[in-house]
């Protein structure tokens, strides 16, 4: 049986990078995404990186809400830092593998079946790694729906056979 984590001991998402880089990517999607209000640019870029740290460690499929998605899509355009944050936080790189199939049911996994992931799932495996949740940034009733932007499949996580 696992022990709860005490919100006290939660960490952010910010923790896993130098405030410099951090402060970088917040930068860029602010300068990506000028309709997001002031504040919010650093709170994707938080979350994504907790969603990347609870990738390193995820036992199912998890994927990224529309918002986090933005940041985890700045991190991969920092290729060194992204490869490096892989590295050091997963011990491999965490892939986002295109789907080049769009329009069909997702998660696309040959020879495998997922039943399609709900954000409740990936808030309640961010909260068993450790991280604290923006929930504004996880509408937990919602999917995790990649058949609108067709960037990713396999549960946003690293490997389309895990």
């Amino acid at each position: 049986m696992t022990t709860p984590i005490s919100t006290a001991d939660l960490i952010d998402g910010r923790a896993l990078l130098p405030l410099t880089l951090f402060n970088r990517m917040v930068a860029r999607i602010g300068a990506d995404h000028p309709e997001l209000p002031d504040g919010m640019p650093a709170r994707i870029m938080d979350q994504a990186l907790a969603f990347l740290g609870t990738c390193a460690t995820a036992t199912e499929p998890i994927g990224p809400s529309d918002a986090v998605d933005i940041g985890w899509h700045t991190f991969i355009l920092y290729t060194r830092e992204y490869a490096e944050f892989c590295s050091t936080v997963a011990g491999r790189f965490i892939h986002h593998v295109p789907d080049d199939e769009p329009g069909t049911e997702w998660p696309v996994v040959p020879q495998q079946s997922h039943p399609k992931i709900t954000l409740a799932t990936t808030v309640a495996a961010m909260k068993m790694a450790g991280y604290r949740i923006d929930a504004e940034l996880w509408p937990t009733q919602a999917t995790a729906d990649c058949t609108k932007c067709h960037q990713c499949h396999a549960g946003c996580h690293d490997s389309p056979t895990r």
